[in-house]
């Protein structure tokens, strides 16, 4: 399947993060042309700082094939990984991660640093950017302008 089917799946979780007023951000595992996770920012919901799609969508694909060596699989974001998912990645074995937007403040997959490529770790996770990239920064640049006009209309 072409990787803008899976975005499109990842894309559909970002929005149900929207839907929570969290920061939406969606992420999917793929084995085999299968998904076999999914997941969403889940930060305000459960007040807790690691609740990101990709570590979600870790722990879930992880529980699913019941080992941390996601060896051949594939991970689509709506957003580049941080620092902290960028070592997920890593430390999961993540074949390859299809990214959609870029995050020029806190991305660590080839904007602000990449912690995929420019050091030698274990393993090293293929990347590709750009996958239905003005639908990933769409959703973004709408829940900011939206979230702003939200903490206006409160003062």
């Amino acid at each position: 399947m072409e990787p803008e089917f899976f975005m499109q799946e990842a894309l559909k979780e970002a929005r149900k993060a929207y839907k929570k007023l969290e920061v939406p951000v969606g992420a999917v595992i793929v084995k085999e042309g299968k998904i076999i996770a999914r997941a969403h920012n889940e930060k305000e919901t459960k007040a807790n700082a690691i609740k990101h799609a990709e570590i979600i969508a870790i722990q879930r694909a992880s529980k699913k094939l019941k080992t941390w060596r996601l060896l051949d699989c594939e991970m689509y974001v709506t957003l580049e990984p941080c620092s902290m998912c960028a070592g997920a990645l890593i430390q999961a074995r993540i074949k390859k991660v299809y990214i959609g937007a870029m995050d020029y403040k806190t991305g660590a997959c080839g904007s602000v640093l990449n912690l995929l490529e420019d050091y030698t770790f274990n393993h090293k996770v293929e990347r590709q950017t750009g996958i239905m990239q003005e639908e990933c920064e769409n959703i973004l640049t709408d829940f900011f302008k939206e979230l702003r006009k939200q903490k206006k209309n409160k003062k």
